[in-house]
């Protein structure tokens, strides 16, 4: 069974689904995109996250929220449970011939993608945008601005922000108000460095979106670190990645999680992670890494 937790008022899955490989470099193509939407979609997943810099460098973008939007429509299964969640503020590029990330968090140009976004998603309404990273260049309130003029005039339901310290995570609530409902930072077992972002979320009253869960996307890893996760596994006998998924899970009923996936079977297996139940014992192992 799917165990669900709240974005503000809004239910959703523990478990989402990270839509990010599906459509940058060396995804599987649209089909096995809405196949593996589909599939997360049918096993009880009800929250996508996108947003408009998930394409492939050098080609257009919005191909992410393009590929939700048909897999929604062709869905037979209520869409009024889902929740889609965007952010705008990145955008692709090249570096010395390699696809890279840049920023720009010109309230003009949140303003822009955010309705572009909205278009993409075939929707009125966003159900929950987010400032997907900040712009050095740019006053965090600033941006942060724009996001509330954009739930002002009723382009997004919901706000939130994205690798966010805690002092900006603060100030993102002093514009937004009760419009903030989110955090999606960065949190795994090779990244615990946003810790401190995840309790203050827990103070705060808003969900705390673990992403790249699972240790990162095609990013070089220490892999000791998922030693004492793989050891616990066995004893479970489940594999180490849904014990990963669970760790992160128990660290707070504010805690969802959104790990990406290319096939369907990578998916299902990550959404039985809220059925794990951890030991005292097995979380102080892992908490201490």
């Amino acid at each position: 069974m799917v165990v669900m937790r709240h974005i503000g008022s809004f239910p959703v899955s523990a478990v989402g689904l990270g839509c990010m490989p599906l459509s940058i470099e060396n995804n599987r193509g649209v089909a096995q995109g809405i196949r593996t939407i589909h599939a997360a979609l049918d096993a009880g997943c009800r929250l996508l996250d996108t947003a408009w810099s998930y394409y492939e460098s050098g080609k257009e973008p919005e191909a992410n929220e393009r590929l939700i939007r048909q897999a929604l429509s062709t869905w037979k299964g209520p869409r009024r449970e889902v929740l889609v969640a965007t952010k705008v503020g990145h955008y692709r590029n090249f570096t010395d011939g390699k696809p890279t990330w840049a920023v720009d968090g010109r309230p003009e140009t949140l303003i822009r993608e955010a309705k572009q976004s909205a278009l993409a998603l075939g929707v009125d309404t966003i159900d929950l945008l987010y400032f997907h990273r900040p712009d050095p260049s740019v006053p965090y309130d600033e941006s942060v601005g724009a996001l509330k003029e954009l739930v002002d005039q009723g382009v997004a339901r919901m706000a939130g922000v994205s690798n966010a310290s805690v002092e900006q995570i603060h100030q993102a609530q002093g514009i937004l108000g009760s419009h903030l409902v989110a955090v999606q930072n960065e949190y795994s077992p090779v990244h615990r460095s946003t810790q401190d972002t995840l309790l203050e979320c827990e103070k705060l009253g808003l969900a705390f979106v673990c992403y790249s869960p699972l240790g990162g996307y095609r990013r070089p890893v220490d892999q000791s670190k998922f030693d004492v996760f793989k050891k616990v596994a066995q004893t479970h006998g489940v594999s180490y990645q849904r014990i990963e998924l669970a760790w992160e899970l128990a660290q707070g009923s504010h805690v969802i999680t959104i790990p990406g996936a290319h096939r369907p079977e990578t998916i299902l297996d990550s959404l039985k992670a809220s059925d794990i139940t951890l030991s005292a014992d097995e979380l102080t192992e892992l908490n201490r890494g």
